[in-house]
């Protein structure tokens, strides 16, 4: 072989080896699909509990009012609850207007680390979301990664069906986009009708079995099972509430207290 083909063997053999070693890896790591839910409303020990989650330093978390048709006074509460916390805040309102939002909420809502969704009336806000597609685009979201949260409206969305005080005169069902395959219950204890209202629609099997939650508790879900549970003070839980022959069977979990 003269020198000149060995020159050339020699470079496409080194090239061809190259190629072979920065190959990409073919498989995809899969997304964990997280889900942050309290019993009341997002105390800053919560909201840094989903920052947490995100896995990123002064990570972009949004803030969904609709369940208070984007009061200036649940706005102004989000914005003071973040003040002090090494996270980037945002408020997305859906009560706009084309000349004065230019980019669409997909987009918005995508670019996040997490979004977490405020308390108020549950049924309109699921309403408003349908209208919107908001639904379409959470559901992106959460299969993409990034954390979902919320209390009281803003849990109930997350699960099949619940307990809710969206309409006049008494408690009643409501509908959620069912990213968790139960059933809900906030403000557990906090509420007095909530806790045996939950058990006869069980009992009755209108609901499925699900999780109950007092306000000062949260529930992390990770792929709709169920990883940590914490708390913000001792009296403060989350329940598993099934039927097991033909008796409801609560059951406490065991949790931990946030410093």
């Amino acid at each position: 072989m003269n020198r000149r083909k060995f020159v050339q063997l020699s470079a496409t053999t080194a090239l061809t080896a190259n190629i072979t070693l920065v190959q990409p890896n073919t498989e995809l790591k899969e997304l964990k699909k997280k889900i942050f839910i309290t019993g009341g409303s997002m105390d800053s020990k919560f909201i840094m509990y989903i920052a947490g989650l995100t896995g990123k330093e002064n990570p972009k978390i949004c803030f969904l009012p609709t369940a208070t048709g984007d009061s200036l006074v649940t706005i102004t509460r989000w914005y003071d609850s973040c003040s002090d916390l090494p996270i980037r805040p945002y408020v997305q309102r859906l009560f706009i207007s084309s000349y004065t939002q230019k980019e669409s909420f997909e987009k918005v809502l995508l670019g996040m680390d997490a979004i977490i969704v405020g308390g108020g009336n549950t049924l309109n806000m699921m309403v408003i979301w349908k209208a919107q597609k908001i639904d379409e685009v959470l559901k992106k979201a959460w299969e993409k990664g990034i954390v979902l949260g919320g209390g009281s409206a803003g849990s109930l969305c997350w699960f099949e069906h619940g307990t809710t005080d969206s309409r006049p005169t008494e408690l009643t069902k409501v509908e959620g986009l069912g990213f968790i395959t139960t059933s809900h219950c906030p403000h557990y204890h906090a509420e007095a009708p909530r806790k045996p209202l939950y058990w006869a629609k069980i009992k009755s099997g209108e609901y499925k079995a699900g999780y109950a939650v007092d306000d000062k508790a949260g529930i992390y879900f990770e792929d709709n099972q169920v990883k940590k549970v914490v708390a913000l003070d001792e009296q403060s839980n989350a329940y598993f509430v099934s039927l097991e022959k033909g008796e409801i069977k609560e059951d406490k979990f065991p949790k931990e207290i946030l410093k």
